[in-house]
Order: structure tokens, then sequence, then C-alpha cells
């Protein structure tokens, strides 16, 4: 599977653009309360996936005041286990992309093992890495990137918002790489540091 997609020219490849709000910052004792992931083709949107996840504890207020998710807008929403499929179905044959990848994939493979399910071995592409590696930002946070490479960054901090932000600056990582000779998959994994979820 990992080496069918490597060879895949970046254009062939679907990117999954994924992004979790959690109840606090250890994936050990904090929950996810929303998940929000849109998958592309080239520029074809493939799929779409945003939904608030019943974390089974309540959101700290200080963290409510973060990303705006409070304990009433998700009480009537699915736990995980109930969303877990549908992840699954949207990150299938496709490369993960997110900013911090390691942060949401500490919360999902979390998730994931407490719903007795194991999260699937995926190339990773940071943004947040690449930002680092390739650019001098002010700033390497989300929002700030994006005001820099003039993205709008309206509702930041919620999982969709921040998702198509990832995407944006993402394309724009993309065009300055396939300049320099990136090609395939691979080639993007190299630059990325070859990471696997």
């Amino acid at each position: 599977m990992l080496e069918t997609i490597a060879k895949q020219s970046i254009d062939e490849a679907v990117f999954t653009f994924i992004d979790v709000e959690t109840t606090g910052l250890s994936p050990s004792s904090a929950r996810v309360c929303e998940v929000a992931a849109i998958s592309f083709r080239g520029q074809e949107r493939v799929g779409t996936m945003a939904e608030l996840v019943n974390p089974g504890m309540p959101i700290p207020a200080e963290v409510s005041r973060i990303h705006g998710i409070t304990d009433a807008m998700v009480k009537g929403s699915p736990a995980f286990p109930a969303i877990a499929g549908r992840l699954l179905d949207m990150i299938e044959n496709s490369v993960i992309v997110a900013h911090n990848a390691d942060f949401d994939l500490s919360f999902l493979r979390e998730e994931f093992r407490r719903a007795g399910l194991k999260f699937p071995k995926r190339h990773v592409v940071d943004t947040l890495y690449i930002a680092r590696k390739n650019w001098k930002f002010q700033s390497n946070r989300l929002g700030n990137i994006a005001a820099e490479l003039n993205i709008s960054n309206e509702n930041w901090h919620r999982a969709l918002s921040d998702v198509e932000m990832t995407r944006k600056i993402f394309e724009h990582f993309i065009a300055a790489f396939k300049a320099a000779g990136v090609v395939t998959v691979k080639d993007l994994a190299e630059k990325c540091g070859g990471k696997t979820s």
C-alpha cells in the first residue's frame, strides 16, 4: 500500500487534510471533541467530513475559549467509535496532511485504540515541518503562516476551517516543491522527513 502510493505523482495522489480539536493537550488524559477531514486529488475535492464528537468528559472552560466548542454543543454528538469508520474510509489510499501532525495523530491513534481499532499506516505530510525546514515565517503557527501568505484564517481553531487553511498552505508549498523538481509522493515524503502514521 505505502509503496504503491509513494510511486503516484502528486497530481494523481489523494491527500487527506486532517485536524482535531480536543479537550486538552495530552492524548492519555484528554479526548477528541471535533474531527474534520477533506480529501483532494489535484484540485478536485473527493471527500469532506466534519463532526463534533462527544468526548465523554467535560470540556474545560479555558479550552472552550480557544476553539469555541462547549459541553452543550457536543452533548448530542456521537462518541468517537461511531465516526471512526467514516474517517478510515476517508484516509484509505491517501496521504495524510496535517499541521503539527504528531499532535493530531497521537490523539487519533489513542481514540482508535480505545475503540478497539488500529490507526492505519499512511504517508504523512506535516506542514509545520515543511514550514520550519524550508521557509522563514515570523511564526510557524497555522494562522500566522496563513496571514503571511494572504490566506483567510477566519474561524481559526475550528477543525474544518483549520483543514481548509492547511490545504491552502500545502498548495503554496507544493507549487514551490514542483518547481524544484518534486514529482511523486516519494519525492514529497523525502522533503517532509519521510513520516508515516
